[in-house]
């Protein structure tokens, strides 16, 4: 097929109760996936995503949650119309889906990984009472510059996720996320908003989880690539066991670098396909690129995915 993808991977935030139901519902393969990876895990992922409860919000089942279902959209997307893509990109943990799609770690080891990733992420944040806050219609360089001042001064603070112009994710103590939130004000930000996260992500307040971080990577990275992935820490590709284990433990104390990814890919491709429930990067990407974005959330946006761009070829 001549048509150029990239395939992208929302990371956390994009969880909700009930994603992934219409595949489990309507395809074998699907709850044989959810039933290894529950069987894996010992997270039954068929109570933890379709009923109410509080663990969806736990980055430690959220993490493995996201990841299921995004590797289950892709499972039956590859069955229908098996393309290798241009790159494979994802958000945060959406790197680890990007990482499934390409083949360079088993869908149930990756669900497996993440789950010990937020557990580890849980656990650097344990002793203390951290936060993200997100900043809309500042300019980089300003929010930089004002954590950059905040630091100075004793807090800990840091711009984290760089989500598209004029969207910034800060992550640091809570209480010094609350005091940024003014000083953001003042400096013109339309909006500054503390989000529902318990951990700190991409900050140095999560050293600690590195190290056994790369030793889980090291058992379940196979150095077989049908694609790059674009790393989230210098938005450049790598292809190869070594640089992913160099790049994703350096991920947990490094920014999400998304718009820049974006930006330096873009006139690879001809479209865009997101994998995961919801449609976070399609409305991150309406910013930075008049490129098509389809959706893989359930079996209608599959079918209507999969026409499309077998319409574009």
């Amino acid at each position: 097929m001549s048509v150029k993808c990239a395939f992208l991977f929302p990371g956390q935030g994009s969880q909700a109760v009930g994603m992934g139901k219409d595949f489990y519902d309507n395809s074998e393969e699907a709850r044989a996936l959810f039933e290894a990876a529950s069987g894996r895990t010992g997270i039954d992922f068929s109570q933890l995503l379709f009923t109410e409860n509080d663990r969806l919000e736990q980055t430690e089942f959220t993490q493995p949650a996201i990841l299921l279902v995004s590797a289950v959209a892709h499972r039956l997307f590859e069955n229908a119309l098996p393309i290798k893509p241009v790159f494979a990109l994802g958000h945060s943990l959406g790197e680890f889906s990007a990482l499934t799609s390409v083949g360079a770690l088993d869908a149930v080891d990756a669900v497996e990984l993440v789950h010990l990733r937020g557990r580890l992420m849980a656990e650097a944040c344990a002793d203390k009472e951290v936060g993200m806050l997100v900043s809309l219609g500042l300019a980089d360089e300003a929010v930089e510059r004002l954590c950059a001042e905040a630091r100075e001064e004793g807090a800990q603070v840091w711009p984290v996720n760089y989500n598209a112009e004029g969207q910034i994710v800060i992550a640091g103590i809570k209480s010094d996320l609350v005091d940024l939130e003014p000083k953001l004000k003042e400096a013109g930000a339309r909006r500054a908003m503390l989000l529902n996260m318990s951990v700190a992500s991409h900050c140095p307040l999560l050293a600690n989880a590195v190290e056994p971080l790369k030793e889980a990577l090291e058992k379940s990275l196979r150095n077989e690539f049908v694609s790059p992935v674009v790393s989230n820490v210098t938005a450049e590709k790598y292809a190869g066991k070594t640089e992913a284990l160099e790049l994703l433990p350096r991920q947990l104390v490094s920014p999400v670098l998304y718009k820049q990814s974006i930006a330096k890919h873009d006139d690879e491709v001809d479209c865009y396909i997101e994998f995961g429930h919801g449609a976070v990067l399609k409305g991150l990407n309406r910013r930075a690129t008049s490129k098509p974005h389809f959706t893989v959330g359930d079996m209608a946006s599959l079918e209507a995915t999969l026409k499309a761009v077998e319409e574009l070829a």
